[in-house]
């Protein structure tokens, strides 16, 4: 995968601030950011850990400012903001045949695309825990939540599924490895989190 002529970190993060200001939209791209970083690492990618980190941070770019255009509007923020192809690309492939028909190909679209929504999902199974946290999260009490349709109903189930099919992964690896994947990140996300309420 080229990954080459991409933006920096820094210039991911104040382009994704320039649309987005909810607070739960920063989280959700910080968490996305991390997950990502995780699975490049893992998954034999580590020359290519900082690309995945910033298709993670940079994929719901249009969301909060141009929800009916979702991956549809991203190419034109990303191209404005200096980024390559490669990251358009990626960024866009994640709303395949939800609001667009470009393909996650590379290994690394198929795990963005499986993860955006399973993000979520897990995250809201764990901030009703007495921790709040995902560092004593397990398996098991994902699937619980996950069988219950009410439960963090936004996060499509099919596209979970989807994503796990893609990767040929079964859906119980998906939400372990990604559990384990937000554990690595939980800490840095929440102290950004804490630095940007605070101004700093």
């Amino acid at each position: 995968m080229n990954t080459a002529q991409t933006i920096t970190r820094e210039q991911a993060w104040n382009l994704f601030r320039l649309y987005n200001q909810d607070l739960f939209h920063l989280q959700h791209a910080l968490t996305v950011e991390g997950v990502m970083k995780w699975y490049a690492q893992t998954l034999g990618y580590q020359g290519e850990a900082d690309f995945w980190g910033i298709a993670g941070l940079l994929h719901d770019i249009d969301f909060e400012g141009f929800p009916e255009e979702h991956c549809i509007k991203a190419p034109e923020l990303l191209r404005a903001g200096g980024a390559g192809e490669a990251l358009i690309h990626a960024v866009c492939s994640h709303g395949y045949e939800l609001t667009v028909a470009i393909k996650p190909e590379h290994e690394m679209e198929k795990v963005l695309y499986a993860v955006d929504e399973l993000t979520g999902l897990i995250w809201a199974a764990a901030i009703i825990r007495p921790s709040k946290s995902v560092m004593d999260l397990e398996v098991k009490s994902v699937k619980k939540k996950y069988k219950s349709p009410n439960f963090a109903a936004g996060c499509s189930r099919e596209v979970i599924e989807r994503g796990a099919a893609m990767l040929g992964w079964e859906l119980d690896a998906l939400i372990e490895k990604t559990i384990l994947a937000m554990r690595s990140c939980e800490k840095f996300v929440k102290t950004s989190i804490d630095q940007f309420e605070s101004g700093a």
